[in-house]
């Protein structure tokens, strides 16, 4: 059985791994590298995956990605940034639906991988990426709204939603204005494009018996 000094050791420990971790995140020189070249990585990380693509998984990953495109879009179409305080449509339920639709956009092609260690890997690296991220933007949306976006907080959970709680007359909630101005509709082409890509290098890698 552990000593209270070996576990007061192991928790001081563990606070002291997050503590670095949470610091790596909130890097603002890496952040700004990841920005600014975040889209050769991603077509880098594509180059790298497409050897890799599991053509029995396409219809599973691509369902996962679409039910996180369809959270993002439906949170593009109830967001008018900086101008009021996002709390209709997927906002009513939890604070940060965006980042959550993103998680399962990116979890379905990571499916065509076919490797639980990736997803695993993925996932624990997102998370930090959102719980990071959507604290320093807490901090800015409170400077902005004050006590109405600390009320909103009070009510509303961060990630997982709130159903009991929820008002559900804000949740069906959807403004073609908001999701054309937030460019939505280049979202959802570039997610379809991107699983046509991957369909027809699924179909080349069949026929060429890889």
């Amino acid at each position: 059985m552990l000593s209270k000094y070996q576990l007061s050791k192991g928790v001081t420990m563990s606070s002291i791994i997050l503590n670095k971790v949470n610091a790596l995140f909130n890097n603002k020189a890496l952040r700004a590298f990841l920005l600014k070249f975040r889209i050769p990585i991603c077509l880098v990380f594509i180059a790298l995956a497409l050897p890799r693509l599991d053509p029995y998984l396409l219809a599973p990953a691509f369902l996962v990605s679409l039910f996180g495109e369809f959270i993002q879009l439906w949170s593009f179409a109830s967001l008018d940034k900086n101008s009021n305080i996002a709390a209709n449509g997927p906002y009513s339920l939890c604070r940060n639906p965006m980042y959550l639709g993103r998680y399962f956009l990116i979890l379905g092609a990571i499916i065509l991988l076919h490797s639980l260690l990736i997803a695993v890997i993925y996932s624990v690296v997102y998370y930090f990426y959102m719980v990071n991220r959507v604290k320093r933007e807490e901090i800015k949306l409170q400077e902005i709204f004050g006590e109405g976006y600390r009320s909103y907080c009070s009510r509303v959970n961060r990630f997982l939603p709130g159903i009991i709680k929820a008002d559900w007359k804000s949740v069906p909630y959807f403004r073609w204005r908001l999701f054309f101005q937030n460019h939505a509709h280049w979202n959802l082409l570039s997610m379809l494009l991107l699983y046509l890509l991957f369909y027809l290098f699924t179909i080349f890698k069949t026929n060429m018996h890889w």
